[in-house]
Protein backbone atom coordinates (compact mmCIF):
# COMPACT_ATOMS: atom_id res chain seq x y z
CA UNK A 1 0.00 0.00 0.00
CA UNK A 2 1.42 3.32 -0.95
CA UNK A 3 2.12 5.59 1.98
CA UNK A 4 -0.11 8.67 2.31
CA UNK A 5 0.83 11.91 4.04
CA UNK A 6 -1.15 14.95 4.85
CA UNK A 7 -0.81 18.46 3.55
CA UNK A 8 0.21 20.95 6.24
CA UNK A 9 -1.79 23.90 4.95
CA UNK A 10 -4.92 24.47 6.96
CA UNK A 11 -3.71 25.17 10.52
CA UNK A 12 -5.27 28.66 10.85
CA UNK A 13 -8.67 27.44 9.63
CA UNK A 14 -8.60 24.38 11.88
CA UNK A 15 -7.55 26.32 14.97
CA UNK A 16 -10.18 29.05 14.46
CA UNK A 17 -12.81 26.34 14.55
CA UNK A 18 -11.67 25.06 17.97
CA UNK A 19 -14.22 25.65 20.70
CA UNK A 20 -12.95 27.67 23.64
CA UNK A 21 -12.55 26.04 27.01
CA UNK A 22 -12.77 27.83 30.33
CA UNK A 23 -9.56 28.48 32.24
CA UNK A 24 -8.92 28.02 35.88
CA UNK A 25 -6.43 27.08 38.52
CA UNK A 26 -6.80 24.24 40.96
CA UNK A 27 -5.55 25.17 44.40
CA UNK A 28 -3.45 22.48 46.00
CA UNK A 29 -0.45 21.93 48.19
CA UNK A 30 1.94 24.79 47.63
CA UNK A 31 4.75 22.31 47.02
CA UNK A 32 3.04 20.92 43.89
CA UNK A 33 4.27 22.22 40.54
CA UNK A 34 2.01 24.13 38.15
CA UNK A 35 1.30 22.61 34.71
CA UNK A 36 -0.75 23.89 31.80
CA UNK A 37 -3.57 21.56 30.79
CA UNK A 38 -6.03 21.52 27.87
CA UNK A 39 -9.21 19.63 27.03
CA UNK A 40 -9.30 17.34 23.97
CA UNK A 41 -11.51 19.35 21.65
CA UNK A 42 -13.91 18.35 18.82
CA UNK A 43 -13.50 20.29 15.56
CA UNK A 44 -14.84 20.26 12.00
CA UNK A 45 -12.14 20.70 9.38
CA UNK A 46 -10.83 19.53 6.02
CA UNK A 47 -7.44 18.27 4.99
CA UNK A 48 -5.71 17.17 1.80
CA UNK A 49 -4.45 13.62 1.68
CA UNK A 50 -1.58 12.97 -0.70
CA UNK A 51 -1.19 9.96 -2.98
CA UNK A 52 1.78 9.11 -5.18
CA UNK A 53 0.74 9.47 -8.83
CA UNK A 54 2.12 8.17 -12.11
CA UNK A 55 1.67 10.57 -15.04
CA UNK A 56 0.81 9.26 -18.50
CA UNK A 57 0.09 10.99 -21.80
CA UNK A 58 -3.39 10.96 -23.25
CA UNK A 59 -1.84 9.00 -26.12
CA UNK A 60 1.63 7.50 -26.12
CA UNK A 61 2.55 5.07 -28.89
CA UNK A 62 5.66 3.49 -30.32
CA UNK A 63 6.23 4.21 -34.00
CA UNK A 64 7.59 1.00 -35.54
CA UNK A 65 8.41 -0.13 -39.05
CA UNK A 66 5.97 -2.37 -40.89
CA UNK A 67 8.58 -3.56 -43.38
CA UNK A 68 12.29 -4.34 -43.61
CA UNK A 69 14.52 -1.71 -45.22
CA UNK A 70 16.88 1.18 -44.61
CA UNK A 71 16.06 4.67 -43.38
CA UNK A 72 16.35 6.90 -46.44
CA UNK A 73 15.40 10.18 -44.75
CA UNK A 74 14.31 11.49 -41.34
CA UNK A 75 11.95 14.44 -41.70
CA UNK A 76 11.62 15.44 -38.01
CA UNK A 77 13.85 16.05 -35.01
CA UNK A 78 13.68 14.73 -31.47
CA UNK A 79 11.47 16.71 -29.09
CA UNK A 80 9.62 18.53 -31.89
CA UNK A 81 5.87 18.81 -32.28
CA UNK A 82 4.27 17.13 -35.30
CA UNK A 83 0.77 17.15 -36.75
CA UNK A 84 -1.45 14.21 -37.54
CA UNK A 85 -0.49 12.75 -40.95
CA UNK A 86 2.87 14.55 -41.08
CA UNK A 87 5.69 12.58 -42.77
CA UNK A 88 8.21 11.38 -40.19
CA UNK A 89 10.45 8.82 -41.94
CA UNK A 90 11.05 7.62 -45.49
CA UNK A 91 12.37 4.08 -45.95
CA UNK A 92 14.05 2.74 -49.11
CA UNK A 93 11.23 2.10 -51.58
CA UNK A 94 12.87 0.80 -54.79
CA UNK A 95 12.28 -2.88 -54.05
CA UNK A 96 8.64 -2.24 -53.14
CA UNK A 97 8.07 -0.20 -56.29
CA UNK A 98 9.41 -3.08 -58.36
CA UNK A 99 7.13 -5.47 -56.48
CA UNK A 100 4.18 -3.28 -57.41
CA UNK A 101 5.24 -3.21 -61.08
CA UNK A 102 5.59 -7.00 -61.09
CA UNK A 103 2.17 -7.44 -59.47
CA UNK A 104 0.63 -5.07 -62.02
CA UNK A 105 2.17 -7.02 -64.90
CA UNK A 106 0.92 -10.32 -63.51
CA UNK A 107 -2.53 -8.81 -63.20
CA UNK A 108 -2.53 -7.81 -66.87
CA UNK A 109 -1.37 -11.31 -67.86
CA UNK A 110 -4.12 -12.89 -65.79
CA UNK A 111 -6.74 -10.67 -67.43
CA UNK A 112 -5.50 -11.77 -70.88
CA UNK A 113 -5.73 -15.43 -69.87
CA UNK A 114 -9.25 -14.84 -68.62
CA UNK A 115 -10.28 -13.34 -71.95
CA UNK A 116 -8.89 -16.38 -73.80
CA UNK A 117 -10.73 -18.73 -71.46
CA UNK A 118 -13.99 -16.81 -71.95
CA UNK A 119 -13.63 -17.08 -75.76
CA UNK A 120 -12.92 -20.81 -75.51
CA UNK A 121 -15.93 -21.30 -73.25
CA UNK A 122 -18.18 -19.41 -75.67
CA UNK A 123 -17.00 -21.50 -78.66
CA UNK A 124 -17.30 -24.78 -76.73
CA UNK A 125 -20.80 -23.84 -75.58
CA UNK A 126 -21.84 -23.25 -79.24
CA UNK A 127 -20.41 -26.61 -80.32
CA UNK A 128 -22.05 -28.36 -77.41
CA UNK A 129 -25.45 -26.96 -78.40
CA UNK A 130 -24.92 -28.48 -81.86
CA UNK A 131 -23.80 -31.71 -80.19
CA UNK A 132 -20.39 -31.48 -81.92
CA UNK A 133 -18.51 -31.76 -78.59
CA UNK A 134 -19.46 -33.64 -75.47
CA UNK A 135 -20.84 -32.17 -72.27
CA UNK A 136 -17.56 -32.99 -70.49
CA UNK A 137 -15.66 -30.71 -72.90
CA UNK A 138 -18.05 -27.90 -71.98
CA UNK A 139 -17.47 -28.46 -68.25
CA UNK A 140 -13.69 -28.39 -68.77
CA UNK A 141 -13.98 -25.08 -70.62
CA UNK A 142 -16.01 -23.63 -67.76
CA UNK A 143 -13.38 -24.85 -65.26
CA UNK A 144 -10.58 -23.20 -67.28
CA UNK A 145 -12.56 -19.95 -67.29
CA UNK A 146 -13.03 -20.12 -63.47
CA UNK A 147 -9.32 -20.84 -62.96
CA UNK A 148 -8.43 -17.81 -65.09
CA UNK A 149 -10.84 -15.68 -63.05
CA UNK A 150 -9.18 -16.87 -59.83
CA UNK A 151 -5.76 -15.85 -61.19
CA UNK A 152 -7.10 -12.36 -61.89
CA UNK A 153 -8.36 -12.05 -58.32
CA UNK A 154 -5.06 -13.35 -56.97
CA UNK A 155 -3.17 -10.82 -59.07
CA UNK A 156 -5.45 -8.03 -57.77
CA UNK A 157 -4.65 -9.08 -54.19
CA UNK A 158 -0.93 -9.05 -54.97
CA UNK A 159 -1.26 -5.48 -56.27
CA UNK A 160 -3.00 -4.49 -53.03
CA UNK A 161 -0.23 -6.01 -50.92
CA UNK A 162 2.48 -4.38 -53.03
CA UNK A 163 0.80 -0.97 -52.75
CA UNK A 164 0.41 -1.42 -48.99
CA UNK A 165 4.08 -2.32 -48.55
CA UNK A 166 5.07 0.66 -50.68
CA UNK A 167 2.94 2.92 -48.49
CA UNK A 168 4.80 1.59 -45.44
CA UNK A 169 7.98 3.18 -46.78
CA UNK A 170 6.50 6.53 -45.70
CA UNK A 171 5.92 6.61 -41.95
CA UNK A 172 3.46 9.30 -40.87
CA UNK A 173 2.28 10.58 -37.49
CA UNK A 174 -0.96 8.87 -36.36
CA UNK A 175 -1.90 11.92 -34.26
CA UNK A 176 -0.62 15.33 -33.22
CA UNK A 177 2.07 15.08 -30.57
CA UNK A 178 5.73 15.35 -29.59
CA UNK A 179 8.49 13.17 -31.02
CA UNK A 180 10.68 11.31 -28.53
CA UNK A 181 14.20 9.97 -29.09
CA UNK A 182 15.08 8.60 -32.54
CA UNK A 183 17.45 5.65 -31.95
CA UNK A 184 18.18 4.83 -35.62
CA UNK A 185 19.67 7.47 -37.91
CA UNK A 186 19.62 7.98 -41.69
CA UNK A 187 21.11 4.99 -43.52
CA UNK A 188 20.36 2.51 -40.75
CA UNK A 189 18.98 -0.86 -41.83
CA UNK A 190 15.91 -1.76 -39.80
CA UNK A 191 14.02 -5.01 -39.50
CA UNK A 192 10.26 -5.32 -39.61
CA UNK A 193 8.87 -4.08 -36.29
CA UNK A 194 11.96 -2.04 -35.37
CA UNK A 195 11.35 0.99 -33.12
CA UNK A 196 11.71 4.30 -34.97
CA UNK A 197 10.55 6.66 -32.19
CA UNK A 198 7.78 7.30 -29.67
CA UNK A 199 5.00 9.84 -30.11
CA UNK A 200 3.19 11.44 -27.16
CA UNK A 201 0.02 13.51 -27.13
CA UNK A 202 0.55 15.70 -24.06
CA UNK A 203 -2.40 18.03 -24.61
CA UNK A 204 -4.07 16.30 -21.66
CA UNK A 205 -2.53 13.95 -19.11
CA UNK A 206 -3.68 11.04 -16.97
CA UNK A 207 -2.60 10.72 -13.33
CA UNK A 208 -2.98 7.21 -11.87
CA UNK A 209 -2.96 6.78 -8.08
CA UNK A 210 -3.91 4.06 -5.61
CA UNK A 211 -6.12 4.35 -2.54
CA UNK A 212 -7.03 1.74 0.05
CA UNK A 213 -10.30 -0.16 -0.02
CA UNK A 214 -11.44 1.64 3.13
CA UNK A 215 -10.75 5.06 1.66
CA UNK A 216 -12.42 4.02 -1.60
CA UNK A 217 -15.64 3.22 0.29
CA UNK A 218 -15.51 6.59 2.09
CA UNK A 219 -14.94 8.45 -1.19
CA UNK A 220 -17.79 6.64 -2.95
CA UNK A 221 -20.14 7.43 -0.08
CA UNK A 222 -19.57 11.14 -0.65
CA UNK A 223 -19.95 11.19 -4.43
CA UNK A 224 -19.93 9.12 -7.60
CA UNK A 225 -17.08 8.77 -10.08
CA UNK A 226 -17.11 11.67 -12.53
CA UNK A 227 -19.00 14.00 -10.16
CA UNK A 228 -16.27 14.38 -7.57
CA UNK A 229 -14.66 17.67 -6.66
CA UNK A 230 -11.60 18.79 -8.60
CA UNK A 231 -8.28 17.39 -7.40
CA UNK A 232 -4.87 19.04 -7.28
CA UNK A 233 -1.49 17.79 -8.42
CA UNK A 234 1.85 18.49 -6.77
CA UNK A 235 4.85 18.25 -9.11
CA UNK A 236 8.11 16.43 -8.41
CA UNK A 237 9.69 19.71 -7.22
CA UNK A 238 6.84 20.08 -4.66
CA UNK A 239 5.30 22.97 -6.57
CA UNK A 240 1.55 22.87 -7.30
CA UNK A 241 0.50 22.17 -10.88
CA UNK A 242 -1.44 25.27 -12.04
CA UNK A 243 -4.44 23.38 -13.44
CA UNK A 244 -7.00 21.35 -11.52
CA UNK A 245 -7.94 17.84 -12.56
CA UNK A 246 -10.97 15.61 -12.19
CA UNK A 247 -11.27 11.94 -11.30
CA UNK A 248 -12.74 10.15 -14.31
CA UNK A 249 -12.73 6.48 -13.47
CA UNK A 250 -11.57 3.73 -11.14
CA UNK A 251 -10.49 0.18 -11.81
CA UNK A 252 -13.13 -2.51 -11.59
CA UNK A 253 -11.22 -4.68 -9.10
CA UNK A 254 -9.34 -4.23 -5.83
CA UNK A 255 -5.84 -5.64 -5.88
CA UNK A 256 -5.83 -8.61 -3.51
CA UNK A 257 -2.11 -8.30 -2.91
CA UNK A 258 -2.13 -4.65 -1.78
CA UNK A 259 -5.79 -4.03 -0.90
CA UNK A 260 -5.69 -0.93 -3.13
CA UNK A 261 -7.73 0.25 -6.08
CA UNK A 262 -6.44 2.61 -8.77
CA UNK A 263 -8.11 5.91 -9.70
CA UNK A 264 -7.45 7.92 -12.86
CA UNK A 265 -7.60 11.71 -12.93
CA UNK A 266 -7.34 13.86 -16.08
CA UNK A 267 -5.49 17.20 -16.21
CA UNK A 268 -5.24 19.84 -18.93
CA UNK A 269 -1.62 20.46 -19.95
CA UNK A 270 -1.59 23.51 -22.26
CA UNK A 271 1.87 24.63 -21.12
CA UNK A 272 3.36 21.15 -21.74
CA UNK A 273 4.77 21.04 -18.21
CA UNK A 274 3.77 17.42 -17.70
CA UNK A 275 5.42 14.69 -19.75
CA UNK A 276 4.77 10.99 -20.10
CA UNK A 277 6.40 8.99 -17.30
CA UNK A 278 6.55 11.91 -14.84
CA UNK A 279 5.63 11.53 -11.17
CA UNK A 280 3.73 13.69 -8.70
CA UNK A 281 1.27 13.63 -5.82
CA UNK A 282 -2.52 13.86 -6.04
CA UNK A 283 -4.22 15.89 -3.31
CA UNK A 284 -7.60 14.43 -2.39
CA UNK A 285 -9.67 16.57 -0.04
CA UNK A 286 -11.32 14.91 2.95
CA UNK A 287 -13.74 16.31 5.55
CA UNK A 288 -13.65 15.64 9.30
CA UNK A 289 -16.69 16.15 11.52
CA UNK A 290 -16.41 16.38 15.33
CA UNK A 291 -12.87 15.06 15.28
CA UNK A 292 -11.28 14.94 18.77
CA UNK A 293 -7.81 16.56 18.64
CA UNK A 294 -4.90 16.94 21.06
CA UNK A 295 -1.64 18.83 20.53
CA UNK A 296 1.29 16.75 19.32
CA UNK A 297 3.35 18.57 21.93
CA UNK A 298 1.30 16.90 24.68
CA UNK A 299 2.14 13.36 23.52
CA UNK A 300 5.07 11.01 23.92
CA UNK A 301 5.87 7.57 22.56
CA UNK A 302 6.92 4.34 24.22
CA UNK A 303 7.52 1.24 22.10
CA UNK A 304 5.57 2.55 19.11
CA UNK A 305 2.58 3.51 21.27
CA UNK A 306 1.43 7.08 21.89
CA UNK A 307 0.61 8.38 25.38
CA UNK A 308 -0.54 11.53 27.17
CA UNK A 309 -0.68 12.53 30.84
CA UNK A 310 -4.25 12.98 32.10
CA UNK A 311 -4.94 14.80 35.40
CA UNK A 312 -7.59 13.00 37.49
CA UNK A 313 -10.04 14.44 39.99
CA UNK A 314 -7.41 14.22 42.75
CA UNK A 315 -5.00 16.29 40.64
CA UNK A 316 -2.73 13.32 40.08
CA UNK A 317 -1.32 12.61 36.62
CA UNK A 318 -2.08 9.27 34.99
CA UNK A 319 -0.50 7.83 31.85
CA UNK A 320 -3.12 7.29 29.15
CA UNK A 321 -2.63 5.42 25.88
CA UNK A 322 -4.25 7.13 22.87
CA UNK A 323 -4.75 5.94 19.30
CA UNK A 324 -4.01 8.72 16.75
CA UNK A 325 -6.10 8.42 13.58
CA UNK A 326 -4.09 10.96 11.61
CA UNK A 327 -1.67 13.84 11.94
CA UNK A 328 -2.64 17.46 11.34
CA UNK A 329 -0.40 20.52 11.70
CA UNK A 330 0.59 20.50 15.42
CA UNK A 331 -2.35 18.20 16.25
CA UNK A 332 -3.33 14.56 16.39
CA UNK A 333 -6.85 13.41 15.57
CA UNK A 334 -7.52 10.85 18.32
CA UNK A 335 -9.45 7.69 17.59
CA UNK A 336 -9.72 6.55 21.21
CA UNK A 337 -8.13 7.12 24.61
CA UNK A 338 -9.34 10.59 25.63
CA UNK A 339 -12.45 12.76 25.33
CA UNK A 340 -13.43 16.40 26.04
CA UNK A 341 -13.99 15.62 29.74
CA UNK A 342 -10.30 14.84 30.30
CA UNK A 343 -7.62 17.30 31.34
CA UNK A 344 -4.45 16.63 29.35
CA UNK A 345 -1.08 18.08 30.36
CA UNK A 346 0.11 20.34 27.55
CA UNK A 347 3.56 21.48 28.67
CA UNK A 348 6.29 19.98 30.80
CA UNK A 349 5.42 16.36 30.26
CA UNK A 350 9.11 15.44 30.48
CA UNK A 351 9.02 16.44 34.17
CA UNK A 352 6.08 14.21 35.07
CA UNK A 353 5.77 10.72 36.48
CA UNK A 354 2.69 8.56 36.79
CA UNK A 355 0.87 9.32 40.07
CA UNK A 356 2.56 12.67 40.61
CA UNK A 357 0.36 15.37 42.17
CA UNK A 358 0.21 18.70 40.34
CA UNK A 359 -1.52 22.03 40.21
CA UNK A 360 -3.12 22.95 36.88
CA UNK A 361 -3.70 26.02 34.79
CA UNK A 362 -6.33 25.21 32.16
CA UNK A 363 -6.21 27.05 28.83
CA UNK A 364 -8.23 26.76 25.63
CA UNK A 365 -6.69 24.43 23.07
CA UNK A 366 -6.63 27.10 20.38
CA UNK A 367 -4.69 29.44 22.67
CA UNK A 368 -2.21 26.74 23.65
CA UNK A 369 -1.45 25.69 20.06
CA UNK A 370 -1.14 29.27 18.77
CA UNK A 371 1.35 30.30 21.42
Amino acid sequence: MQASIFKQSFLPAAILMLTSCGGGEVADNGAADMFTVIRPTPIDTVFDREYIAEISSLQNVEIRTRIKGFIEKIHVDEGKSVSEGQLLFTLGSRMYREDLMRATANHKSAIAELKVAEVELKNTQTLAEKQIVSTSELEMARARREAAQAKVEEAQAAIGIARLNLSYTQVRAPFTGIINRIPNKTGSVVEEGALLTTLSNNREMFAYFNISEREFIEVMKRDSIGNMEEVSLVLANNEPFPYKGRIETAESEIDRGTGNIAFRARFRNPDQILRHGASGKILLRKELKNAIVVPQKATFEIQDKTFVFVVDSANKVRTRNIVPRLRLPHLYVVGEGVDPSNRVVFEGIQLLKDGMKVRTNEVALKDAVLE
